[in-house]
């Protein structure tokens, strides 16, 4: 039985407004009775991802990515949280495989159910782009920034857009510090909403 308080969190607005999850997340979400945290905290990260991508479109168009694969992948990466929700307030990595498997018993093919594994492993071989930028929404959704992962993405981009590394980063660091600085309304948003509904 789907809570209220889960429905809540994948409907009430938000100040400013958030997009809503993709029909397919918030379905799954609402067929597992996920935690209304964790929904919560899945629709602020792609809502913050639809965001990272506009800007990417705007500042790197000639760069190619699949803007609906990160906009699905950071609308699930955390799913596996359903089976292992003590990860929802403390450390852990259980969920990541156990997300990937929902996700494929679930009928989601595996090239969009990589990001509930790549989300936390974006240093992996073989990461794409869209992997990276799964990561960094699920990073700056609450103000954080890691070095490491932003200079990966630096890399990438530099190298297909033939730009010098430091001007790629200067147009990234903008991109990130508008998104950084709403941090505290989207960890707000999600403390709003109860660990277990």
């Amino acid at each position: 039985m789907t809570s209220d308080a889960l429905r809540r969190a994948l409907t009430e607005p938000g100040d400013p407004p958030l997009l809503p999850l993709p029909g397919v997340a918030a379905e799954l979400l609402l067929a597992l009775a996920a935690p209304p945290r964790l929904g919560a905290h899945l629709r602020l990260v792609h809502d913050v991802a639809w965001h990272l991508t506009a800007a990417f479109t705007e500042r790197f168009g000639a760069v190619p990515f699949d803007r609906q694969a990160v906009l699905f992948g950071s609308a699930v990466h955390d799913l596996g949280k359903v089976e292992h929700p003590a990860e929802l307030t403390g450390p852990g990595s259980a969920h990541e495989e156990a997300g990937y498997q929902l996700l494929l018993r679930y009928g989601v093919p595996e090239e969009r159910a990589r990001f509930a594994v790549t989300h936390a492993a974006w240093h992996a071989p073989g990461t794409q782009l869209e992997d990276l930028l799964v990561s960094l929404a699920d990073n700056v959704w609450k103000g954080r920034r890691v070095t490491d992962l932003e200079q990966l993405v630096v890399d990438r981009l530099a190298d297909i857009t033939g730009q010098q590394r430091w001007q790629t980063f200067l147009a990234l660091d903008d991109v990130l510090a508008d998104l950084a600085a709403g941090a505290d309304r989207r960890l707000a948003f999600q403390a709003d909403h109860p660990l277990y509904g």
